[in-house]
């Protein structure tokens, strides 16, 4: 909530008063380092990108707070995150254009062309996303392996037994239901503020991961999610969470330096070791609102959460919609494996050839 609230207070800088401004998207929170102790943090932020349309993308760091003035390490920051702020106009709701950027150094040159790339993969990504293309050869073939796999696990003739491990998509769903109080709204009308929502989500994905693994999750990132529609005031938020993919990981390496590594995630010096395996659990929540007569229903957001889990787990889907949603996920999982600068090529291409061949033999 802390972090969506200041977004748009830096976003309300930029503007200035005469817009509003909403949360249109939170393109990603991740884990940078663990806080491993009781000290002040230092919350900061600035508009990374903004052309003079309505949108502009705004990005945040949590950090320890630097003694004395002094500038902040990078071993201090705790966390990033970037969000997708669009200002309309107050009467009648509509984007409205602000002002662009005027970059003065090469180092704001590099954060604006970083954003601008940010911009640009969403597009690409909203070009191929399952709603307009069918799945490519690949994954068309994992789907096909999958779906066999399952229909040998409910023939009672055949000598395939679901192992422990693999849990069906459909029995890892949790639910709930919540009406609007007038407390969590927004600065500008009797809409539900953000972060408020956020929070929710969050909270019911630790649980369904949770009780999925029967283990306490670690959590990694917070992936690309979307507001939708807004939640008035009063009506009833309806949100659904479900394991929607899981991978191997090989075992953490046991290193008092975790300053490359932060949250403890694998490695394959642990592996080698012969460790304990851990899971990463992707969830994804669905949100709806109805009013409180229930004669109208929009949907609000999806949100996509990962966690780790000490435990090796599987979720297996069944229907053709869970295969959409699990190729969705994985989609994800691949290009967090991209991003990782801490995980190399060859150890990312390892981890998903071990899970696929897991849940198709």
């Amino acid at each position: 909530m802390d972090l969506d609230a200041l977004s748009g207070i830096i976003a309300y800088k930029h503007t200035g008063e005469s817009v509003m401004t909403v949360t249109a998207a939170v393109d990603r929170i991740t884990i940078k380092n663990q806080l491993t102790e009781l000290c002040d943090l230092q919350l900061s932020g600035q508009v990374s990108f903004a052309t003079g349309r309505s949108s502009m993308e705004i990005s945040c760091q949590i950090a320890r707070a630097p003694k004395g003035g002094a500038e902040t390490a990078p071993g201090d920051v705790l966390l990033t995150c970037t969000f997708t702020m669009v200002s309309l106009d107050p009467a009648t709701k509509n984007p409205v254009a602000i002002a662009p950027l005027q970059i003065e150094s090469p180092d704001e040159q590099a954060i604006y062309d970083l954003g601008e790339k940010n911009y640009q993969a969403k597009k690409a990504l909203a070009s191929v996303a399952l709603r307009k293309t069918s799945p490519n050869a690949e994954e068309g073939s994992l789907i096909h392996k999958m779906w066999l796999k399952q229909l040998d696990y409910q023939d009672s003739s055949t000598p395939t037994n679901k192992p422990a491990k693999v849990i069906y998509m459909e029995s890892t769903r949790l639910h709930s239901a919540q009406i609007m109080q007038p407390q969590y709204r927004n600065r500008h009308n009797f809409m539900i503020f953000g972060g408020y929502l956020l929070k929710q989500t969050f909270e019911l994905a630790f649980s369904c991961a949770a009780s999925f693994s029967h283990t306490r999750p670690t959590f990694l990132s917070l992936d690309p999610s979307t507001f939708q529609n807004p939640v008035p005031v009063g009506s009833v938020l309806y949100l659904t969470a479900t394991v929607a993919y899981t991978d191997k990981q090989p075992a953490t390496a046991n290193s008092d330096d975790n300053s490359h590594n932060p949250v403890g995630r694998p490695t394959e010096e642990g592996q080698e070791k012969g460790e304990e395996a851990f899971s990463r659990v992707q969830v994804r929540v669905d949100s709806k609102v109805r009013n409180v007569e229930h004669g109208e229903t929009k949907p609000t957001g999806q949100f996509n959460y990962t966690f780790l889990v000490k435990k090796d787990v599987e979720v297996m889907p069944r229907t053709y919609s869970e295969f959409m949603i699990w190729t969705d996920a994985r989609r994800r999982a691949q290009r967090v494996d991209a991003s990782l600068g801490s995980c190399g090529a060859g150890q990312r291409h390892g981890q998903r050839q071990r899970t696929e061949q897991s849940v198709t033999e």
